[in-house]
C-alpha cells in the first residue's frame, strides 16, 4: 500500500498546537504542516535509503543498492520482533510489547525503572534531547540502560496529534517505540549470532576468495533494523522514521525562535552508546 492510500485510511482529525508549538508563528506552523504533509507523501522505504545514504561510507552508492538493504535491515527487524526477541540474549519470559519502567513517577524527568520488554535494562527519564534530536539512547556501560528523553517524547506526542497522525502513532506509542528500538540495539549488541545473522540478510559481501564469502558490514544497518523491530512490536502504522523526520522538521521550526541551533538532523532519531 502506498503512503497516499495508507494515510486515506489513517489521518484523523488534527488536534490544535500544544505548548511546545504554540509559540510559533501561524505561517510559520502552516509550513511545517506543508513540510511534515509532503514526509507523509514518501513511501516507508524512503525514510530507510535516506538514513543509509546520510551515513558515513555510504556517499555515492546507487540508490537501488541502498534500497535493497534498507528493507532487508528493516525487515530483519521486523521478523526478530515476531519471534519475541528470541534469539537474543536476556530473556526472562517478559514479553517486548509494553510499558518501559515501573514504580511511582517512572514518567517522570530522572526517574529510574526497569525495561519491560525483555531485555533487563534500567530505564532512566532525564531532559535534553531536543537539541540533540534524541529520544532514546541505549547504553551499555557500566550497566545496560536505556536513557528516555522526555522533551523529545512530549514533542513527539504533540507533533502526532497536531497533524492527526494518531492512526499511525497512538498516544504513548512513541514511548514504547523508544524502548523497543533500544530493545533491539541491546540485543544486538549483546548477540554475535544475531549480528551475522544480520549481516547474511543485508547481503554485503566484504571479500569473496573463490567460494568462500565474507559478510561485510553495513553501517546504518542495525539502525534500520531497530525500526523495524520497533514499529513490528508497537503495531504502527508508518515507520517511526517518519515521525522523527517530522520531529527534525519541528525542531528546528522551534529553533528558529529560540536562537538554540539543532544539533542532530538525522531521521534516526534514535541513539546508543
Amino acid at each position: 500500500m502506498t503512503a497516499a492510500a495508507r494515510g486515506a485510511r489513517a489521518r484523523t482529525d488534527a488536534a490544535a498546537p500544544g505548548p511546545a508549538l504554540g509559540p510559533l508563528a501561524p505561517a510559520r506552523r502552516a509550513a511545517l504542516r506543508a513540510e511534515c504533509t509532503r514526509l507523509a507523501e514518501l513511501d516507508d522505504a524512503e525514510f530507510g535509503v535516506r538514513l543509509l545514504a546520510n551515513t558515513p561510507t555510504h556517499e555515492g552508492r546507487d540508490p537501488a543498492l541502498l534500497d535493497r538493504w534498507a528493507k532487508a535491515a528493516t525487515a530483519f527487524g521486523a521478523e526478530l520482533a515476531a519471534d519475541g526477541g528470541a534469539r537474543g540474549p536476556g530473556r526472562h519470559g517478559s514479553d517486548v510489547h509494553g510499558p518501559g519502567g515501573d514504580g511511582p513517577g517512572s514518567h517522570q524527568p530522572g526517574a529510574h525503572g526497569h525495561d519491560r520488554h525483555g531485555s533487563g535494562a534500567r530505564v532512566v527519564e532525564r531532559d535534553g534531547g531536543l537539541g540533540q534530536l534524541l529520544l532514546a539512547r541505549y547504553v551499555s556501560r557500566p550497566a545496560p540502560a536505556f536513557e528516555l528523553y522526555v522533551d523529545t517524547l512530549a514533542l513527539g506526542e504533540e507533533l502526532a496529534g497536531w497533524l492527526g497522525w494518531r492512526g499511525w502513532f497512538p498516544a504513548g506509542a512513541l514511548r514504547e517505540a523508544a524502548l523497543a528500538h533500544e530493545t533491539a540495539h541491546c540485543l544486538l549488541h549483546g548477540d554475535r549470532a544475531l549480528r551475522r545473522a544480520l549481516r547474511e540478510r543485508v547481503g554485503h559481501t566484504a571479500l569473496r576468495l573463490g567460494r568462500l564469502r565474507v559478510p561485510g558490514h553495513v553501517a546504518g544497518a542495525d539502525e534500520l533494523a531497530a525500526h523495524g523491530y520497533a514499529a513490528a512490536r508497537c503495531g504502527l502504522g508508518r515507520t517511526p522514521l517518519l515521525l522523527t523526520a517530522a520531529l527534525a522538521s519541528a525542531a528546528r521550526a522551534l529553533g528558529e525562535i529560540s536562537g538554540a541551533p539543532l544539533a542532530g538532523t538525522s531521521v534516526g532519531a534514535l541513539g546508543e552508546d
